[in-house]
């Protein structure tokens, strides 16, 4: 291990000479170089796929290069890391541009909240050839080779603009070794699914990432999430999750997650942090200083966020648990019996699950990704309203729309605080993502969230420019070197001699998101230059075409003997 990392870690000499020929030199900007440290006034030059000469501002005016970019009154910094990306469609069925990440100074994503098309084997299949979801497209897409390392390689030959890895879901790991069922499983299928973490993870597996408030995820124990960490510890592996509750349970959710990374040996990352329901704002003062106390313990814990009162999930996350077991969830909301058990649940204030209608109320939740003809004239309203136009209850719209759309349907639940988004954000801890898929706005059919397009532009206007909740030095951290220490990610992060050529231009003056929950598919300004590995993908704030990303993989990747680790990483 410590020879392969070594090797991965390896750097091109720097080029100390003033008049060295250059393919790029951004000249004259202020550099945030994502070390949290001030801007400085620099010249950065890119030779090939590397950050070659990083210099005070002039030093490189007489240097011979291919281009040079003026960057006077710009802020020039490390391409943006999405600790928490969606976008397995656009990698592998899309064109591989994903062009609303891009342009928002995305250059590199990873994914994996909950599940991941790999591993997978007969259950996995077998669950996904009876569903319509992205996640059973992706699985088709590349059938054939179901290894974790296998689906990686086809996203990396597929051609993407943004590198690429990403987390093992816990749900998969638990369908590749029990199915869909509840209950825990028994002792052969347990081995069976550490030993499919264990895989996963010298495939190039971040780590293991939970979302144990969605079916089948969430029928998953906290032992057995302990014991599937236990096996991705030797392999330096975090256990990164969307907890079992946000709202009237957080504080158990976080003491299980706290749990699990202490008694599984791994470090602990919770996913899109909020206190969700009006309710339950107050909690996050709480919420924060148990994670202060557990670090000042010597357990390390850190999180994520996304900058948005709204999150994003499938309009069916509304419904209990229970009624998806054994992939049977459109059976129940048809059979009578089920239906009214549902309704009931539906109706109550306070639910032992995660209650997102109930948190965000029916006026909260707006509907989005709607397919069917009878429901296009629903797309973006709120459940009550569509429940008014039905003359029904909004338990009984919501399992209609449910059953319509074949639980396909999205929607936006609006369940956090503003006051508490930038008490989050002023956390050292905190790290940003955008929890959404990637799209393209010339293709994209119905509403999305507008994370998708602008979730670090708004950081950068709102909360650094406008409100100065952040400064800049510290919002290019949180979104670049903090999530490359915490996955161990090597060459990237940083503008740093040696490195990947990983880079992003801003305008610090008009860096704004676009995008809002009515019109989500605007991309962001501000935006001006984003090079990945070297080469332009973002040319005066519009996509230049390019595909130059790479797949990256975690720290426990053992390579074959036939791939260049180094460039794989």
């Amino acid at each position: 291990m410590a020879s392969f990392f070594a090797a991965a870690c390896a750097k091109p000499t720097a080029d100390a000479t003033a008049d060295a020929s250059y393919d790029v030199v951004i000249g004259g900007g202020h550099v945030v170089d994502g070390t949290g440290n001030p801007w400085f006034a620099g010249d950065v030059a890119i030779r090939g796929d590397r950050i070659v000469r990083v210099a005070p501002s002039g030093a490189l005016a007489n240097a011979s290069a291919k281009r040079r970019i003026d960057a006077t009154g710009l802020v020039v910094a490390p391409g943006f890391i999405d600790i928490q990306g969606q976008s397995d469609s656009a990698f592998l069925l899309g064109d591989g541009r994903n062009v609303s990440k891009v342009t928002q100074g995305i250059t590199t994503e990873i994914l994996g909240e909950g599940a991941t098309p790999a591993p997978s084997n007969a259950r996995t299949l077998a669950l996904d050839s009876t569903s319509d979801t992205t996640m059973a497209r992706v699985d088709t897409a590349w059938r054939g080779t179901h290894g974790f390392g296998n689906w990686l390689d086809a996203m990396g030959h597929h051609g993407i603009s943004e590198n690429v890895g990403s987390f093992v879901g816990a749900a998969t790991i638990r369908m590749y070794g029990k199915g869909a069922d509840t209950g825990a499983p028994n002792p052969a299928q347990l081995d069976t699914m550490r030993a499919a973490v264990h895989r996963a993870m010298v495939d190039g597996a971040f780590g293991m990432a939970s979302a144990l408030i969605y079916p089948p995820g969430g029928y998953a124990g906290t032992d057995e999430l302990i014991a599937e960490a236990k096996e991705m510890a030797p392999f330096h592996g975090v256990y990164i999750t969307h907890m079992r509750s946000e709202g009237d349970h957080i504080i158990d959710a976080v003491s299980e997650a706290f749990r699990i990374g202490k008694e599984g040996g791994v470090p602990v990352e919770i996913y899109h942090l909020k206190a969700a329901g009006v309710r339950n704002w107050p909690t996050m003062a709480k919420v924060i200083a148990m994670i202060d106390s557990a670090r000042a313990a010597g357990q390390d814990v850190g999180a994520d966020m996304y900058p948005w009162e709204a999150g994003g999930t499938a309009l069916a996350a509304c419904l209990p648990p229970w009624s998806a077991a054994g992939d049977s969830l459109l059976q129940r909301v048809a059979n009578p019996t089920t239906r009214a058990r549902i309704r009931a649940d539906l109706l109550r204030t306070n639910t032992p699950w995660e209650g997102l209608c109930q948190l965000a109320t029916p006026h909260g939740v707006m509907v989005v990704g709607l397919k069917d003809p009878a429901d296009k004239a629903y797309e973006g309203l709120r459940l009550d309203e569509i429940a008014t136009r039905e003359h029904k209850e909004w338990p009984d719209a919501l399992m209609d729309v449910v059953s319509r759309e074949k639980a396909q349907a999205a929607a936006l639940f609006f369940i956090a605080g503003e006051k508490n988004l930038e008490l989050q954000m002023s956390q050292p801890w905190i790290k940003f993502g955008t929890d959404a898929d990637g799209s393209d706005p010339d293709s994209l059919k119905g509403l999305t969230h507008p994370r998708a397009y602008g979730n670090y532009p708004i950081i950068l206007g709102r909360y650094v420019r406008e409100k100065h909740v952040l400064t800049v030095e510290d919002a290019v951290r949180k979104m670049t070197s903090a999530v490359a220490e915490r996955l161990s990610i090597p060459d990237r992060g940083l503008l740093k001699e040696g490195d990947y050529a990983d880079v992003v231009v801003f305008d610090p003056k008009t860096v704004a998101a676009n995008a809002t929950y009515e019109k989500p598919s605007q991309i962001s300004s501000g935006i001006r230059e984003v090079f990945v590995n070297g080469v332009e993908v973002v040319h005066d704030e519009k996509h230049t075409g390019a595909k130059p990303g790479r797949v990256i993989r975690g720290p426990g990747y053992a390579a074959p003997p036939h791939v260049d680790s180094a460039q794989s990483r």
